[in-house]
């Protein structure tokens, strides 16, 4: 091989070479190059990707949102409808209470009621009015103790008695000279308290001092003093 010709093959390898290596060094660039818009485009693209994973956590929040509004409110709603009832029934209660309030002193009633029938009964067999009238007087008694002992209500006497207004009722008057201050001298109907409290006032006869005594003791009093 001549000179020339070993030149002109070692000129060639030579392209051959650096052309491989231009490519070599060109595509080095290229994924270079790829590898670092890569890089530049990762964080839009991992802001992107939270920004949707976001939108996704909300949407999965409002649905948790809304599912617990919807339960709250279905608790509310069974809420009021039970103290609505609570209150129907509270309020039927207590109608009831106020209608049958009654019902115990009607059942000890009823077996006053009992005992006279049996002194009806026993007196158009016997005939007898004294028997009779002493099953009555009994019967009286026991009413009176049973309305005293258990319902608090008591008849008071008032024979006797200095007129009380709160007390007595006077439907009639006598003026007597034996008397200083007013005083009941007949007792035509009993008086009851019940409790503490009077019930009914005595309807009752009251005797008062004469008006002349009245008035010189009024007299009097003023030239004492």
């Amino acid at each position: 091989m001549s000179k020339d010709k070993a030149k002109e093959t070692r000129r060639k390898e030579r392209s051959v070479e650096e052309n491989t290596e231009k490519d070599e060094i060109k595509e080095m660039k290229e994924k270079i190059q790829e590898e670092q818009k890569k890089q530049s485009e990762k964080p839009v693209n991992e802001e992107l990707a939270n920004e949707e994973k976001a939108e996704v956590n909300l949407e999965d929040r409002n649905k948790e949102l809304e599912e617990e509004v919807l339960n709250l409110k279905d608790q509310l709603l069974r809420k009021l409808a039970d103290f609505e009832n609570f209150k129907k029934r509270i309020n039927k209660d207590k109608d009831d209470s106020i209608r049958y309030s009654n019902q115990m002193i009607l059942l000890d009633l009823v077996e006053i009621i009992d005992d006279f029938e049996r002194a009806i009964k026993s007196s158009e067999e016997s005939k007898d009015f004294d028997v009779f009238h002493s099953g009555i007087v009994m019967i009286e008694n026991r009413l009176v103790s049973m309305l005293d002992k258990k319902w608090g209500l008591s008849r008071f006497n008032s024979l006797g008695e200095l007129f009380d207004p709160e007390k007595h009722q006077a439907i009639a008057l006598e003026e007597s000279s034996d008397c200083d201050d007013p005083k009941v001298i007949e007792d035509y109907q009993k008086g009851y308290f019940f409790r503490e409290r009077v019930l009914r006032p005595a309807k009752v006869k009251v005797t008062q001092p004469v008006a002349e005594k009245t008035v010189e003791k009024a007299t009097e009093n003023e030239t004492n003093e």
